[in-house]
């Protein structure tokens, strides 16, 4: 899906489902060599990824990007943490949210903006389980309405 310029490389569907979503920060993200050629192919998996902040650095684990097929010795560990790249003052704001209470930061998405791979991550609240029986009850009702329309 490309749209002006910037294109989608993974979804993170579950937070939205999991979490309240608040405050979306678009970052840069450390990669190596093979890294970015086998996001560009082969794309990422974002779904169980979370972040945290150690020393003043924010790093994404749990961020699986497959191997690269054509980087035999050079390939890289497909789980490995990744240092993101956000100004001290954003690391400060959303370490200070995290011990404050109750929140996480999550990745959203990873996508290319001008040749660059970029992660957009949002603070997080976790929901009640009553919750995700309203958001489930939301897309139902949504999705009948959509039929009702065809």
């Amino acid at each position: 899906m490309k749209t002006s310029g910037i294109k989608i490389i993974a979804q993170n569907k579950k937070a939205s489902f999991n979490y309240f979503l608040s405050e979306f920060t678009e970052c840069g993200i450390e990669l190596k060599g093979t890294e970015i050629k086998s996001l560009r192919v082969n794309g990422a998996t974002i779904g169980d990824s979370y972040i945290v902040i150690r020393s003043g650095n924010a790093e994404i684990i749990n961020m699986y990007i497959k191997p690269y097929d054509h980087g035999n010795l050079f390939n890289h560990d497909p789980l490995r943490s990744r240092r993101l790249l956000l100004h001290k003052k954003e690391t400060k704001w959303f370490e200070m949210k995290m011990k404050q209470g109750g929140f996480t930061v999550v990745p959203t998405k990873i996508y290319l903006s001008k040749g660059k791979a970029k992660v957009e991550i949002a603070l997080a609240k976790g929901k009640k389980l009553y919750d995700k029986r309203e958001t489930i009850k939301q897309r139902d009702i949504s999705r009948d309405i959509r039929r009702g329309e065809e």
